[in-house]
């Protein structure tokens, strides 16, 4: 997978910002976020395209790995239609879609992760704080990358008929 320029701007700005006081990541703070805004959009914009050429088997496989948040009588409905779809799905194409499922789930955890330890920087005041979430949010892009990549990989087990990941 290619790396987008985006995302490659903001992980050179945080290891930049890695040795950078207190004041300069406050001077810093909003270029920074900005930044780390249009890296993420970029890795969602390249998400999307993956995804949308997912089968439909494979789509309800994954549709059926996620909960409806906060009772949504709507998310509600769609995860019960793809139950009822699901039905027929092979389990290479399950599996598959719960190796993605997994990464997607590990890297928004780390970007949530990084997102809390940022704030907690800034409350606190602290440049260790700061230098920590510079380094989980470079982490957390490397995993969103991982994540892609098992997507893709989904696309193409499933199209050969296996249910090999990545690295497989």
């Amino acid at each position: 997978m290619h790396q987008l320029r985006a995302v490659e701007e903001a992980k050179a700005v945080l290891t930049e910002g890695q040795g950078w006081s207190i004041w300069r990541w406050l001077a810093e703070k909003r270029r920074v976020r900005a930044m780390a805004d249009r890296g993420t959009a970029a890795l969602d914009e390249l998400e999307r395209q993956v995804k949308s050429t997912w089968s439909d088997e494979l789509k309800n496989a994954y549709a059926m790995l996620s909960a409806p948040l906060d009772d949504d009588p709507f998310a509600a409905a769609e995860i019960e239609f793809a139950a009822q779809e699901s039905h027929g799905i092979a389990e290479p194409i399950r599996s598959a879609a719960r190796r993605t499922k997994e990464a997607d789930d590990a890297a928004y955890r780390a970007r949530m992760t990084a997102e809390a330890t940022f704030e907690r920087a800034e409350s606190r005041l602290s440049t260790a704080l700061a230098k920590q979430g510079a380094r989980e949010a470079i982490e957390a892009y490397a995993l969103r990358y991982r994540a892609i990549a098992e997507a893709e990989a989904a696309r193409t087990a499933c199209a050969r008929g296996t249910a090999a990941g990545p690295g497989e």
